[in-house]
């Protein structure tokens, strides 16, 4: 295959943070083969979600654009507030039109409900997962290209063992024509379960609590699994000429929901998922493609975002790194020449938002401009969900048929209190967000503040169009 047409890979877990991986600093984990990964290509350090959350996350990565203007502003699909306008042209979307095979193995979460929103429609010519936030590791129901069928404990198949499985397959099947496949593992998001030989490693590790295995074990499994999908492309003779992405949608899931005992070595980053601070958006990312990108264990420095993937995969397969559908113009940039260790600028301000239901421009925000970075902390009533959108999200993934359309009606109504002040950060300086400057830098947190109002604007308005 011409290195002009590369195959992609690109897999992404679910709520794995900074400090979860051995090439990234923790060497209590076990990660081989993603930190053989990084040890042949290259280890990015300022690669950042497109939001603290997994469906607008996902949203960014599948479009080039900011989650708020394709309409996937949270996680409840139960409202369709998971849902990728049907406006938008995913990245499966150009790859199929350019000739590529296009799969999506594991989670999706951009249209739990309405077939219009299935992947299928929406650039995927092969889908196995499921279409939710998160599923049982032993009970699961997973969807092969629109049906569904049961998969249960008689099988004895531990799901990250079925996903790591169908990707294989997706490669076996295609590895004669240039493909681009979209490994989505769910681990090791909630519920925390593993295979007890995964945790066996574990147990001798004191300083971890029983939780902290779990998610360790849950991510030892997957590494295992990538380790007999990049077996795989060598079989085949397809390394030289496949592009190799992974990373996570956000930082991991800490506190909350008797969560405390999850929490763990995160780089020393402030914060986990649900928060715009570094922990809660800065993933760890490695790439490696050895036609076109010095590897060896590089260390690209560059700030990247999620929104700058569609552009840079469009480009390393020849195609036009700016193209578009209907929706509209790309947010994100083509970082190529970054991966190839190339000098860059820069590049433009990167801002993220998040809350639940409407969103609200103080509540949990941020932008970073260079080295500067304003946040906007969370206000503590636009966090909260319903009982009665919790109840119908719970019984989305326990019984998926049970519920077949989205709530109707307006959303519940709340009453926000005053939003906190700014914060300022250098994080070239403080990476680890420790020292608020806002009080030494009033106009810059002016200036930034105003450029965070002026985007929120943008984006808000595609939203509502």
């Amino acid at each position: 295959m011409p290195a002009d047409r590369p195959n992609v890979v690109f897999i992404v877990a679910d709520d794995l943070g900074y400090g979860d991986l051995g090439a990234f600093g923790n060497s209590d984990v076990q990660t081989p083969h993603l930190d053989r990964l990084a040890g042949e290509g290259v280890r990015l350090t300022q690669h950042y979600s497109g939001s603290a959350v997994c469906a607008p996350a996902r949203a960014a990565l599948m479009t080039g654009r900011y989650a708020h203007r394709t309409g996937a502003i949270d996680t409840l699909e139960g409202r369709g507030l998971d849902r990728l306008a049907l406006r938008e042209r995913t990245v499966a979307d150009h790859f199929r039109s350019a000739g590529y095979a296009t799969g999506l193995i594991g989670k999706w979460h951009l249209g739990a409900l309405d077939e219009r929103y299935h992947p299928n429609h929406r650039g995927f010519q092969e889908f196995c997962g499921f279409r939710g936030g998160w599923i049982d590791y032993w009970d699961y129901r997973l969807d092969y290209n629109g049906a569904y069928r049961t998969t249960t404990r008689a099988d004895g198949r531990y799901v990250t063992e079925v996903l790591t499985a169908e990707a294989v397959a997706f490669v076996e099947r295609h590895a004669r024509e240039p493909f681009f496949l979209h490994l989505t593992y769910n681990a090791p998001h909630f519920p925390f379960q593993c295979p007890a030989e995964d945790v066996a490693p574990f147990l001798e590790l004191g300083q971890l609590t029983t939780r902290v295995r779990t998610i360790y074990g849950m991510n030892r499994r997957m590494d295992a699994g990538i380790g007999r999908l990049l077996e795989t492309l060598e079989g085949h003779g397809l390394v030289e000429d496949t592009l190799v992405v992974f990373t996570s949608d956000n930082g991991p899931q800490f506190g909350g929901q008797g969560d405390e005992a999850a929490d763990r070595f995160n780089g020393h980053f402030h914060g986990s998922k649900g928060t715009v601070f570094e922990g809660g958006i800065r993933v760890p990312a490695i790439v490696r493609w050895p036609a076109r990108l010095p590897g060896g264990g590089r260390t690209v420095h560059a700030l990247l975002h999620f929104c700058d993937w569609l552009p840079t995969l469009l480009e390393a397969a020849g195609l036009d790194p700016q193209a578009v559908g209907a929706a509209g113009p790309l947010d994100g940039q083509s970082a190529l020449g970054a991966l190839r260790g190339e000098a860059v600028g820069t590049g433009p301000p990167r801002f993220w938002q998040w809350n639940r239901y409407t969103p609200v421009v103080e509540c949990n925000a941020a932008v970073r401009e260079g080295d500067w970075k304003l946040v906007r902390p969370r206000i503590p009533e636009a966090m909260v969900v319903a009982p009665e959108d919790l109840a119908v999200d719970r019984a989305l993934k326990q019984v998926p048929c049970s519920i077949t359309d989205i709530t109707p009606g307006p959303e519940p109504a709340r009453t926000l209190s005053a939003p906190p002040p700014p914060l300022l950060f250098n994080i070239a300086a403080d990476p680890y967000e420790r020292h608020d400057r806002a009080a030494e830098e009033p106009e810059r947190v002016r200036r930034l503040e105003a450029s965070l109002l002026a985007w929120f604007e943008s984006v808000e308005a595609d939203r509502r169009r």
